[in-house]
C-alpha cells in the first residue's frame, strides 16, 4: 500500500509561485475576474493536481498548463491495503496524496464531483475516500475545483458522453509523453486538463471586464 507511480515523469521543473487565480463558480466569476485584473502575471503557468478518488485506489495526474498549452508531468496512485481497518486505510489515502503534494508542489487541484451508486455501502465509502483525498490539499490552502464527469469529458474528448477508450486517447494526445497503463491516473489527469482550460477560459474572460 501506498504510492506508486503510473509512469516516467518529466524532469520536475522548480516550484513555481502560488497563482492568486482561484476556481470559477457561477456566483463568483466577477469577483475573480476583477482579483485578476488588478494582477500582473509575470508567469502565467499553473501546476494542477487532478484527483481520481477511491478507497481501493486514488489516482493522481500532474501538468503544467500556459494558456492552451499543456505539459505532462507526472501521474500515479495511492493504494490502500484492503486487510486494514477503514480508519487505516483512509489514513494511507490522505498520507500518500499529501507525498504528491509535497513532492510536485501544485498550485491548484481538481476533481470529480461524486454520483450515487446502486450500491449505498460503496457510495458511502468512496465519500469518505473523496474527503479525506480532497483535504489533503485544502489544508495547503489550495483551490480544488470540482467538475461533473460530463463536463470533464466535454472538456477533453469535446463531448460529454465519450467513453473511457476516448478519454483515454484524447488525455495521451494531449499530454505527449504520458505512456500510464493506469485507468484512474489517466482519469485524473483528464480532471487536471479540464480545470486547466476552465481556468483558462476565465482568464480569456477576465481580459474584456472593466472593474470598477
Amino acid at each position: 500500500a501506498g504510492l506508486r507511480r503510473g509512469c516516467r515523469p518529466n524532469p520536475r521543473p522548480g516550484p513555481l509561485p502560488r497563482t492568486p487565480f482561484s476556481f470559477i463558480g457561477s456566483s463568483r466569476l466577477l469577483r475573480d475576474c476583477g482579483r485578476f485584473l488588478s494582477l500582473t502575471w509575470k508567469d502565467s503557468r499553473l501546476r494542477v493536481l487532478g484527483l481520481d478518488p477511491g478507497l481501493r485506489i486514488t489516482g493522481w495526474g500532474l501538468i503544467e498548463a500556459e494558456g492552451t498549452r499543456l505539459r505532462y508531468l507526472a501521474a500515479g496512485v495511492v493504494t490502500s491495503d484492503a486487510t486494514l481497518s477503514l480508519g487505516a486505510r483512509l489514513a494511507q489515502l490522505h498520507e500518500g496524496v499529501r507525498a504528491v503534494l509535497a513532492t510536485w508542489q501544485p498550485q491548484e487541484a481538481a476533481v470529480e464531483e461524486t454520483f450515487v451508486n446502486k450500491n449505498p455501502e460503496t457510495t458511502l465509502k468512496l465519500g469518505q475516500a473523496r474527503g479525506v483525498v480532497v483535504l489533503a490539499p485544502a489544508l495547503l490552502g489550495l483551490t480544488v475545483g470540482e467538475y461533473a464527469p460530463a463536463r470533464i469529458k466535454q472538456a477533453v474528448v469535446g463531448t460529454g458522453r465519450a467513453d473511457k477508450e476516448q478519454v483515454g486517447m484524447m488525455v495521451r494526445t494531449l499530454l505527449p509523453g504520458c505512456h500510464t497503463s493506469s485507468a484512474d491516473a489517466v482519469d485524473a489527469l483528464a480532471v487536471a486538463i479540464c480545470h486547466a482550460h476552465h481556468v483558462d477560459t476565465a482568464r480569456r474572460l477576465a481580459r474584456g471586464v472593466t472593474v470598477r
